[in-house]
């Protein structure tokens, strides 16, 4: 456990009811466990965490995370439910609720491939850097030089100016993007900030294949496919 400037080290885990793209995703069984649970067990298995709070609106999720280990000593308000509802105010919220808390863990339970190692070397580097703040990525597959807009007539227009494009793949420099399974940054830092990003923001480089991101009936297929081999390899959270 950690105990980092006199206060805790808090993951919450953010889970709301409503879903559009996979509907009652938070609590669907993906190989043998609520999606909810390969988080909570992540967070309950990294030694860099105090405290694993779960923060939704939905009576049902709250029951399931409980049942899985995390606490839930709050319902969050209706209000930031919302499709649009930021998801700073979730986290800003939650530390209104909660006392002493000194760094914030956010860890969406929509990556249920990321690890406890993850969780702990993602802390890790913000403690070895002397960072604010760190957040997971993991190297784009399809950079920006080969995207394109389609024209009214169906015809491609290069996203980014011909004259930047690389003549080869291999000489384009290596581009992350987010991949939303670690979030991890000073409370007090947070509450100036109002965000993750900023240019004091550390990266975690985490590989494609614990970085799936559950948004489509794909994604948790895909998911489902990788967490059933991990247990297969005799792999936990």
């Amino acid at each position: 456990m950690a105990d980092v400037a006199g206060g805790t080290v808090l993951a919450l885990i953010p889970a709301r009811g409503g879903s559009k793209g996979v509907p009652g995703k938070n609590v669907r069984q993906v190989a043998g466990k609520p999606l909810i649970a390969w988080t909570i067990e992540a967070a309950r298995q990294a030694a860099c965490i105090d405290r694993v709070v779960v923060s939704s609106d939905d009576a049902g999720i709250l029951d399931v995370a409980r049942a899985w280990g995390a606490q839930t000593p709050f319902v969050r308000p209706a209000e930031l439910a919302r499709d649009e509802t930021p998801g700073i105010d979730v986290v800003l919220h939650a530390l209104q609720q909660l006392a002493g808390v000194a760094w914030v863990v956010l860890l969406q339970p929509t990556s249920p491939l990321r690890t406890a190692q993850d969780i702990d070397a993602a802390f890790a580097l913000c403690q070895e850097r002397g960072a604010s703040a760190c957040v997971s990525v993991t190297e784009a597959a399809t950079p920006p030089w080969w995207m394109f807009r389609m024209s009214g007539e169906g015809r491609l227009r290069s996203f980014l100016p011909e004259g930047e494009r690389p003549q080869r793949r291999q000489d384009a420099p290596p581009l992350y993007a987010l991949n939303g399974a670690v979030y991890v940054a000073r409370a007090d830092w947070l509450r100036r900030t109002r965000s993750f990003l900023t240019d004091e923001t550390a990266a975690y480089v985490m590989p494609p294949e614990r970085s799936i991101d559950i948004d489509t009936p794909l994604d948790l297929t895909i998911a489902a496919c990788l967490l059933r081999e991990r247990l297969r390899h005799g792999g936990g959270a």
